[in-house]
Parts: structure tokens; C-alpha cells; sequence
């Protein structure tokens, strides 16, 4: 079995730098969903994000296309795809909470992008029995949803920490709001909604509803937008993105202009 995390998930950093989400999260997950049907893999499970519903930054739409290859793929060999969708993960490489530690422990004031700012949150161990799970349970072609209760605004969980600390929020330690960061949205997609989800045994896990693609024509539409990283214009490497997910539609940032036409 592959389990297949690797990915750039930092929303700025790939708004910034589109051709290396190519890179690392359309490229990369092609040569080893390639390699997975070449050398008789039983089950290939990706790790994507919530952030591919309805993409509204570069790296959501990147890890769609991600997700649309490995689901196409599916019928090519005897290897069965799975994907699993999820969103923030407590803890993890690039999470709020290492940086809000450290921020709190050098009595910095703690940075918050905006005040309304909510996000779905799930521990390290939880996310990691439920990837377990819905790989165990998936039979191929599957896009497993996990229900992560209700969203938590960020600024909350920053008065939580700074309490925590035997310190007072505004008063000990003040919370600075830094305005949104290129493609972040307000609120993340509620995943587990009646019309997207159909349910399964488990009551955390939940199958997408999405179209199905066909692997000739999403082979060679993948292998267009890859071939695209040599240009490095953003620019044409984005608007290849928009054409492969239509429902990707930039948010707070300078791919807006590319949604004025479609």
C-alpha cells in the first residue's frame, strides 16, 4: 500500500510560486500513481484537502487535479485509488498551533490573519486512524470525506493558547490581525452537506459525490499543464488550471482577473 502525503499545502507560499504545486502536487503524484499501477500496488491512498472543493487558490485547484488523475486511474491496472479529503490537521508541519506556541513563549503578539476567520481542526492521532480507515474500507475510485465537526474560529483558539500560558489575551499578549494572505478564504467548504456526501459504516467517513473522468483525455490534459513548469508563466499555467477545474475560482488574489472572462 502507498500513502501518498507528500504535497506543498502552504496557501501563500503556492499562490506565489503556481509552477511548483505543479511540480511537487500534479507531477509528483503522477509518477508515483504511474509507478503504483507499473509495479501492481494493491491500494494507493492520496491525502488531499478540503481546500480542493471548489478551489479557490492554487493549491486547492492543484491537489483537485491531483485527485481527478489517481480517480481516473483507477480502471488502469489493478491497483485501487483511494483519496481522502480533510482539513487542518492540530500540530502538523505548518499549523497554526507551532506558531502561535512560539509566538506566546517570546510574548510576541500573536498574528491572526482576520478576526472571522474559522477552519475546520483535527488531531494529528485522529487524522491518522481515520486515513487508515477509509483506506482499509475503500474497493477503488472512492473520494472519502471525514465529518470534522464544526468549524472553530482561529482567534478563538488563539485566546484558548495565550490562557492557557497563565496569560491575558489583549492585556499580557495582544492579538494583531494581519489582513487575509493571498487565495485564503473567510470559511472553508462545509464538506459533509446531504447533497455532496453519501454516507458509509463509519460515522466519521463520508464518499464524495463528483463526476467521473475519463483517464485518456485527463492523461494527456495533466501531461499539458506539466509541461507548462518549463515556461514559467504563471499566468498560462493558471488559466490551464481554471480550464481542468472549472469550479476553481480565485479568491483574494491576482488570478481573480483570469474569472473575469469564463
Amino acid at each position: 500500500m502507498v500513502f501518498h502525503a507528500a504535497a506543498y499545502k502552504h496557501v501563500p507560499l503556492i499562490e506565489n510560486n503556481p509552477s511548483e504545486a505543479i511540480l511537487t502536487n500534479i507531477a509528483g503524484t503522477k509518477i508515483l500513481a504511474d509507478l503504483s499501477v507499473k509495479h501492481n500496488v494493491e491500494k494507493f491512498i492520496l491525502i488531499s484537502t478540503d481546500k480542493a472543493v471548489n478551489p479557490t487558490n492554487v493549491m486547492g485547484a492543484s491537489k483537485r487535479v491531483a485527485e481527478i488523475y489517481c480517480q481516473s486511474l483507477n480502471e488502469s491496472g489493478k491497483t485501487k485509488f483511494v483519496t481522502t479529503r480533510f482539513g487542518n490537521v492540530l500540530g502538523s508541519a505548518g499549523s497554526v498551533i507551532p506558531r502561535f506556541k512560539s509566538q506566546i513563549e517570546k510574548r510576541q503578539s500573536v498574528t491572526v490573519t482576520h478576526p472571522d476567520i474559522t477552519r475546520f481542526f483535527m488531531t494529528i492521532p485522529e487524522a491518522c486512524r481515520l486515513v487508515l480507515e477509509a483506506g482499509a474500507m475503500g474497493n477503488g475510485g472512492e473520494i472519502y470525506v471525514f465529518d470534522m465537526g464544526q468549524p472553530v474560529k482561529v482567534v478563538d483558539l488563539a485566546r484558548k493558547m495565550i490562557k492557557l500560558a497563565g496569560l491575558e489575551p489583549d492585556v499580557d499578549i495582544k492579538i494583531e490581525f494581519t489582513g487575509l494572505r493571498p487565495g485564503e478564504k473567510l470559511f472553508e467548504e462545509v464538506l459533509n452537506e446531504e447533497e455532496n456526501t453519501m454516507h458509509t459504516h463509519h460515522p466519521k467517513i463520508l464518499i464524495a459525490k463528483v463526476r467521473t473522468y475519463n483517464f485518456s483525455e485527463i492523461s494527456l490534459r495533466v501531461d499539458e499543464v506539466i509541461n507548462l513548469f518549463k515556461e514559467q508563466d504563471n499566468f498560462s499555467l493558471v488559466a490551464r488550471l481554471k480550464d481542468l477545474v472549472p469550479e476553481y475560482i480565485s479568491n483574494n488574489s491576482e488570478f481573480e482577473k483570469l474569472d473575469a472572462g469564463r
